[in-house]
């Protein structure tokens, strides 16, 4: 065989395919190491676990890598078998297996933050900000550790076209006496057979290589990393691209609004609030980014960085546990706001016809509010403007309306900056009429910019930590300055992340710290201080301040309110899965079909779902019929059809 490979031009394939095994292997090595460290994630242990993701991963990374050579293997074949030597012939089929390799390459550099931040694999839900694609740039090279990624893709790139530009020089274009046609013949046979084995990615014949093929322990992490971002980059585009995936098929819909009426009833001798809003009482709502509750002292005693909140919980109505509806912003922006769930990978508000809600701002637009949407940064991106201007916002300040020397990033304005400018506003709004306001921050979101002329000073270490801080003094800077004002007494202050953060060390492949957020409801001259310890989503948050501002209020969203009502799990999306939460259980789904519960009080992630069978059955149809039917009703909005939910009261 050694001769052969030597006589033949079929070593080009071979060395590709080695040299392209050893660079992913690289980067999955690189991926390890960033994850643990930067994260300070040290429970990783290279023991034979780490060594199976690996052998997993050289599985997927054969599986590339065969797609890639499949082409070149045959032409190259043709032209050992036809005696072909032509030097354009052969430089086309190098070039192609450069470029394609590049490619790949730049897709495993890409994914390394990606999966950094949000701890799956790089998937097509990174194309869903392609049409702000210069923010998204802005964002990235205003982010300096993630030049660390790119210098390490050109790197690779240029090392690997030197490698493979001797390789081609030594092979198809050196002048070689072609070995005898039938062993030649033989061995490309063998060859298309092997890379088509390679592409399968699996023996069995019943299914190919799958991305639940990669999951084969009870910890998260290493199932993701054996994982190749060009896999699952190219299977999540492909799967969105599927007419079945353009809508989610969860359940029945039949069935998902019988189990919607019946979770949304309300009994009629507690059909009113206990707690009651003065007439024309403003609103001030605060949806801060990514603050997880495991962030915030209050919920984790390990953390001193986030003063300023804990003192404005322990003076609220505190849902203690509390959930967001999604991962991303868009999510916690559209949930809060408008009380939908999201709907696992659909981007909540990037709508070419955009649905008339049923939400805050609607709502409070109609009983006479002003209503104000105030962001750092471009109002555009994730169609945020055009959303909520078609749904009762009269009003959005952004980054055009602050000076070109307070930007300071792709993400506009610092907080603070823009705290300071609510106030301004706030205090020159009208009096006669009561006002509502929204405001997202974004400090504790990359690029990290820690403002120099203020009065803070962190005492922690490291820049996400400080951001957090920083995030935490610019509220407590905000309520003073608030208090200063004639509208102070009468408003009422709501606090809700958008998402969390995606915690070191996560049991779950959805890990709780990315969903489990602070939600509070604080006005000191009219709501009690209260902890409540049973499960709140973000979409309730505005039914209960509707029912707290008005006595007849009709709720028509899938957000309950919480002083009347209780749910009996909490859910909650993460693009291709779904969580269910109940008191002592967690159920995962994934899109592809794999389910897991998991026994809360259990030290390790042990799946525990054949003995409990008809509970993951009760939580999968539960939050299956709450997200089914909310994809049914925004159809009907779409459409331009009046709707409202049928409930049993």
């Amino acid at each position: 065989m050694s001769k052969f490979l030597r006589t033949s031009r079929l070593s080009y394939i071979f060395a590709a395919y080695f040299i392209a095994i050893l660079c992913f292997f690289i980067f999955r090595v690189l991926n390890v190491l960033v994850f643990c460290f930067s994260t300070e994630n040290l429970d990783v242990h290279l023991d034979w676990q780490m060594f199976k993701a690996f052998v997993v991963g050289w599985r997927f990374d054969t599986v590339i890598s065969a797609y890639i050579l499949a082409l070149p293997l045959i032409f190259v074949a043709v032209g050992d078998v036809a005696s072909i030597k032509n030097k354009i012939y052969y430089r086309v089929i190098h070039i192609f297996v450069c470029l394609c390799f590049s490619v790949s390459f730049f897709l495993c550099a890409s994914d390394i933050p990606y999966f950094n931040y949000f701890f799956t694999r790089l998937n097509a839900m990174a194309l869903t900000w392609i049409g702000s694609l210069d923010f998204v740039v802005n964002m990235i090279v205003q982010e300096p550790s993630y030049f660390i990624y790119l210098f390490l893709f050109l790197i690779f790139t240029a090392a690997y076209d030197w490698i493979m530009s001797k390789v081609y020089r030594k092979t198809l274009l050196s002048e070689r006496t072609v070995a005898s046609l039938t062993p030649t013949v033989i061995v490309s046979i063998v060859l298309v057979f092997l890379c088509f084995l390679g592409m399968r990615g699996r023996l069995a014949l019943k299914s190919p290589i799958r991305v639940g093929t990669a999951y084969f322990s009870n910890n998260p992490f290493l199932n993701q990393i054996g994982l190749n971002p060009v896999f699952t980059f190219i299977k999540s585009v492909e799967e969105k691209n599927k007419e079945k995936n353009k809508k989610v098929s969860l359940i029945d819909l039949n069935t998902a609004m019988r189990i919607v009426a019946e979770e949304l009833s309300i009994p009629v001798e507690e059909a009113k609030s206990s707690v009651h809003l003065a007439e024309g009482t403003n609103v001030v709502l605060i949806i801060m980014e990514s603050m997880s509750a495991d962030k915030v002292g209050y919920f984790n005693e390990e953390s001193n960085l986030t003063p300023c909140l804990d003192g404005i919980i322990r003076q609220s109505l505190s849902y203690d546990n509390a959930y967001t509806a999604g991962i991303h912003t868009y999510n916690g922006v559209y949930s809060t706001l408008f009380s939908h769930p999201a709907i696992l990978s659909q981007h909540s508000m990037n709508k070419v016809l955009i649905p008339t809600m049923d939400g805050l701002p609607n709502v409070l637009k109609d009983k006479g509010y002003q209503t104000l949407y105030f962001t750092t940064h471009d109002e555009q991106f994730d169609n945020i403007a055009g959303f909520l201007y078609a749904n009762g916002i009269e009003r959005i300040i952004s980054q055009k309306d602050y000076p070109v020397s307070q930007v300071k990033s792709t993400l506009g304005v610092p907080d603070h900056v823009m705290y300071e400018k609510a106030i301004k506003i706030l205090n020159s709004l009208s009096s006669d009429k009561p006002f509502f306001v929204c405001l997202m921050s974004s400090s504790d979101h990359g690029p990290y910019v820690l403002p120099e002329d203020i009065d803070f000073r962190p005492h922690s270490n490291g820049i996400k930590n400080q951001i957090v801080e920083y995030a935490d003094w610019a509220i407590g800077r905000f309520m003073e300055d608030a208090k200063k004002t004639d509208w102070y007494n009468n408003t009422v202050f709501v606090f809700v992340a958008d998402h969390g953060y995606a915690k070191p060390g996560s049991k779950y492949e959805m890990p709780l710290s990315y969903h489990h957020t602070p939600m509070l409801f604080f006005s000191p001259s009219q709501i009690k201080p209260e902890s409540v310890g049973s499960f709140a989503l973000q979409i309730d948050l505005g039914p209960t301040l509707l029912s707290m501002l008005f006595e007849n209020y009709q709720n028509n969203t899938l957000g309950i309110d919480l002083k009347r009502e209780k749910r009996p799990y909490a859910y909650f999306s993460a693009d291709d899965k779904i969580g269910v939460l109940s008191e002592n259980y967690f159920y995962v789904y994934h899109i592809n079909g794999m389910e897991n519960l998991y026994r809360l009080t259990d030290d390790n992630a042990n799946n525990c779902i054949k003995e409990q069978k008809h509970l993951a059955g009760k939580m999968r149809e539960y939050a299956f019929s709450m997200i089914q039917y909310s994809q049914y009703i925004l159809e009907q909005k779409q459409k331009r059809k009046s709707f409202n939910i049928k409930r049993i009261e």
